[in-house]
C-alpha cells in the first residue's frame, strides 16, 4: 500500500514549506528546522523503519531521572540501573546513593535502597538468577594542584598474635616529628601469625620450643591534619597511632615511605553484595580481600566469580592480586594471580580459559597489562595473541563473543589512546580461537574512529553497534550519532536509524526480552564543540526497535507455555501455533554492563525439534558449562524472516 500523509501531517509540510520561504529571505536557521521536519518525516515512513529500525524515547518521572552508570538485565525482565554517587562529588559526600529499578514491559520505575557507593563497582549474573555486585568508591579522586594537604598509603601494622584490631575513620597516627595524618577509612587488621619451631641438638634431643611471630597488615589511605610543606616526606618512618594504649600501642603501628600532594586517584572498597531479583534488594556477603574500583568480574563455568583488576584502598591499581568468589559459600578466596589494567573484558571460552581481548577502560601504565592472550587459570599461564591492528589504541574499545559462541570467534570494536588521549580507531578485529595457532584479522572498518561503542548481541545472530564519540569523553562535540548493524555470517556493517541522544563515557546498552536494544547514560565533559560549557550527565533512555519487530507487525513466532528449567537430557518443551515456521533457536545470557565493558552477553545456537503435533518444539541446549555458563537465560526463537519471539525465560543449573 502506497504511503498516505496524514491530514495533520499536510499541514505540518505546508507550515514547514513557509518557513523555507522565509529562510531564503531572512534565516538559515529556519532551513534547519524544515531540514528537521523531513528528517522525522522521513524515519518515520513504514518503508524506512522496516530497513533500518526505529528509535524512541522513554518517558522518564523527573523523581527516577538518575546517572545511569551500569545496567543489568535481571531473570525477571526488569533492568536494574545503578548510579551510586554518579560521579558527582556532592552525591558521595552526601552519601547520597542511588539504584533504580526498571520495567520495561509496563515502563514503571522503583528506587532501590542502596548501602555503599557502588559507583564504577564491577557485577556479574549468577546461577541463582542474583547479581552479584562488588567494588565502588571510597574517595573521589584529587587533581594536581587541588590537593592541600600531603597524602598516601599508611601500612598498618599488627604484632599481636592474638586478636585482630579494627581502627575507625578519622584515626590519627603521629610522626617521629610530631605530625599527625588522619584515616580516611577504617581499616581492619588480622592477627599476626605465630609460628613454633622445632630443632634439635647434635644428640637428637629436641631443643625447647621457639616461637616466631609475623606482623599482619593492612593498608589504609591518610592525609595531614593540617595544610603545609611540614607534611610531606618522602621518608621511610614509623607512625604511632594515636589513643592506643598499652600493649595495643606496641603492638599495632604505621609505616609510610611517601607522603606527598601529588594527584591523588580515586580509591575503591572492599564491599560486595547479592543483588535479589524477587526482594529487589541489596543482600551483603563477604568483603573482598582487596579493595576495588573499576574492577572486572566474570563468571567461570562452575558458577564461581572471578573478580580482577581496579584501584585499591590507596588508589593504585591493584597489581595482579585477583580473588573468587563462591556463590555457595558467599565468601571470597585467592585466585590465580595476573596483572590487568582496570576493566578489562575477558571472556569465557571453550575449555575454561579466559581471553583477554586488550580491551580496557583506563587506569593503569601504557605498556603493561595492554596485550591480548589466553589465560589458563590452572596453570596460570598467559599465552599471548598477536595481529591486532591499532594495539595502542584499545582502551574504551568494545569487545564480544560473537553469536553463536559454538563458533568461539571474538571480536575487538573500534577504541583509543590511553588516557585522555585524542586518539581513536575505526578499526575492527576478529579471532577465531577454533584456529591451530588464532591471531587477530582485521573486519571491516566503522565509519569512524569511535570510543566507548555500545555493542548488543541480537536474536538473529546479528551485533547492533551504536554511539560512542570520536574523541575524550565526547570532547569537542565529537559524539557519533550513527548505529549500524554488522553479520558474522557476511562479515560486513550495514546502516541501521540514528539515535537522537549521544552515548559516550558512562553509557550502557543491552537487549530486552521483547527483542529491542535500551541505552542509557553518558558522561561528557563538555556540552559544546568549543569546550566551553561543562557538560551534564545524560539521563535519557532511549530505545531501539529493529528492523526485524517493523517487518513483523503482530505475524511474531509466539513461544507458548513450557519449562523453566531443563530436563536430566539438557532440553525443554514449549507450545508454539507457529512451529512450522521457526528455524533456530538461541540461548541469550542478560547483560550487566558498565564502561564498554560487558563480558555477560553471550548468544548460544540450540539443537531443535518438532514434535509430530506441529504445535511443539523441543530445544537442546549443549552440556559443556564453558559455553554455558549456569544461570538463567532468555530463551528466543527466529522464523524463517529473521523475526525473533519475545524471550521466554530458562534457567540452566
Amino acid at each position: 500500500m502506497a504511503y498516505r500523509p496524514s491530514k495533520q501531517f499536510k499541514k505540518t509540510l505546508l507550515g514547514s514549506g513557509a518557513v523555507l520561504v522565509l529562510a531564503a529571505l531572512n534565516a538559515p536557521a529556519a532551513v534547519s528546522f524544515a531540514e528537521e521536519k523531513y528528517h522525522a518525516y522521513k524515519i518515520a515512513r513504514p518503508d524506512y523503519t522496516r530497513r533500518y529500525g526505529s528509535w524512541a524515547e522513554v518517558p522518564v518521572p523527573a523523581e527516577y531521572r538518575i546517572n545511569a552508570i551500569h545496567a543489568a538485565l535481571l531473570h525477571t525482565g526488569k533492568v536494574l540501573l545503578i548510579a551510586g554517587s554518579g560521579n558527582d562529588q556532592k552525591n558521595f559526600d552526601a552519601g547520597t546513593f542511588e539504584t533504580i529499578l526498571w520495567d520495561p514491559a509496563r515502563n514503571a520505575f522503583k528506587k532501590v535502597p542502596t548501602p555503599v557507593d557502588f559507583f564504577c563497582s564491577g557485577h556479574t549474573q549468577l546461577p541463582d538468577g542474583r547479581l552479584l555486585v562488588a567494588g565502588g568508591t571510597a574517595r573521589y579522586e584529587v587533581l594536581d594542584g587541588e590537593v592541600k594537604k600531603a597524602g598516601g598509603g599508611m601500612r598498618v601494622k599488627n604484632e599481636s598474635p592474638d586478636k585482630e584490631v579494627t581502627l575507625k575513620k578519622g584515626t590519627v597516627f603521629r610522626s617521629p616529628s610530631g605530625i599527625e595524618y588522619v584515616s580516611t577509612s577504617e581499616v581492619t587488621v588480622p592477627r599476626a601469625k605465630r609460628e613454633f619451631e622445632i630443632s634439635y641438638f647434635a644428640s637428637g634431643q629436641m631443643k625447647p620450643w621457639k616461637t616466631k611471630v609475623t606482623a599482619a597488615e593492612s593498608r589504609v589511605f591518610v592525609e595531614a591534619r593540617e595544610e603545609g610543606p611540614e607534611a610531606l616526606t618522602t621518608e621511610a618512618a614509623q607512625y604511632e597511632v594515636v589513643g592506643l594504649t598499652g600493649e595495643d600501642a606496641d603492638n599495632v603501628y604505621g609505616l609510610a615511605q611517601k607522603l606527598t600532594t601529588e594527584k591523588q586517584d580515586f580509591q575503591g572498597i572492599k564491599a560486595a553484595y547479592e543483588f535479589d531479583p524477587k526482594a529487589e534488594r541489596y543482600v551483603p556477603v563477604a568483603p573482598m580481600k582487596d579493595a576495588r574500583w573499576y574492577p572486572t568480574l566474570v563468571g567461570l563455568q562452575d558458577g564461581r566469580v572471578l573478580a580482577v583488576s581496579g584501584l585499591n584502598d590507596v588508589g593504585d591499581v591493584v597489581p595482579g592480586d585477583n580473588e573468587i568468589y563462591d556463590p555457595e559459600s558467599k565468601k571470597w578466596t585467592k585466585g590465580p594471580f595476573h596483572y590487568f589494567p582496570t576493566y578489562p573484558a575477558l571472556f569465557l571460552t571453550r575449555g575454561g580459559k579466559l581471553l583477554y581481548t586488550g580491551s580496557n577502560a583506563g587506569y593503569g601504565p601504557a605498556d603493561k597489562g595492554r596485550e591480548p592472550g589466553l589465560w589458563d587459570l590452572e596453570t596460570n599461564t598467559f599465552t599471548k595473541l598477536g595481529g591486532l591492528t591499532d594495539p595502542d589504541q584499545l582502551e574504551t574499545s568494545a569487545s564480544l563473543l560473537l553469536p553463536p559462541a559454538q563458533n568461539q570467534k571474538v571480536m575487538v570494536l573500534g577504541g583509543g589512546g590511553v588516557g585522555e588521549s585524542e586518539k581513536s580507531t575505526a578499526r575492527t578485529s576478529v579471532i577465531d580461537l577454533s584456529a591451530d595457532s588464532p591471531v587477530f584479522t582485521d573486519g571491516p572498518a566503522l565509519p569512524q574512529g569511535t570510543r566507548y561503542l555500545s555493542s548488543v548481541l541480537m536474536p538473529d545472530d546479528t551485533v547492533f553497534t551504536s554511539g560512542g564519540s570520536r574523541d575524550y569523553r565526547g570532547r569537542s562535540g565529537s559524539d557519533v550519532l550513527r548505529a549500524q548493524f554488522y553479520d558474522p555470517g557476511s562479515n560486513a556493517f550495514t546502516e541501521a536509524a540514528e539515535p537522537t541522544v549521544g552515548r559516550n563515557y558512562h553509557s550502557e546498552a543491552l537487549l530486552l526480552p521483547d527483542g529491542r536494544v535500551a541505552t542509557f547514560g553518558s558522561d561528557p565533559l563538555y556540552d559544546d564543540e568549543d569546550n566551553t560549557k561543562l557538560g551534564t550527565f545524560e539521563q535519557r533512555i532511549e530505545v531501539f526497535t529493529p528492523p526485524y519487530l517493523h517487518r513483523a507487525g503482530t505475524a511474531r513466532p509466539v513461544l507458548g507455555g513450557g519449562s523453566r528449567e531443563l530436563d536430566r537430557n539438557g532440553r525443554a518443551t514449549f507450545t508454539t501455533e507457529d512451529a512450522g515456521r521457526i528455524v533456530k533457536a538461541r540461548l541469550m545470557r542478560p547483560s550487566a554492563v558498565t564502561h564498554t565493558t560487558d563480558v555477560e552477553q553471550r548468544s548460544i545456537a540450540l539443537g531443535l525439534t518438532k514434535g509430530s503435533d506441529g504445535v511443539t518444539l523441543t530445544v537442546d541446549v549443549p552440556d559443556d558449562r564453558t559455553l554455558v555458563p549456569p544461570g538463567w537465560y532468555m530463551l528466543f526463537v527466529v522464523d524463517r524472516d529473521g523475526v525473533p519471539s519475545e524471550a521466554q525465560w530458562i534457567q540452566v543449573g
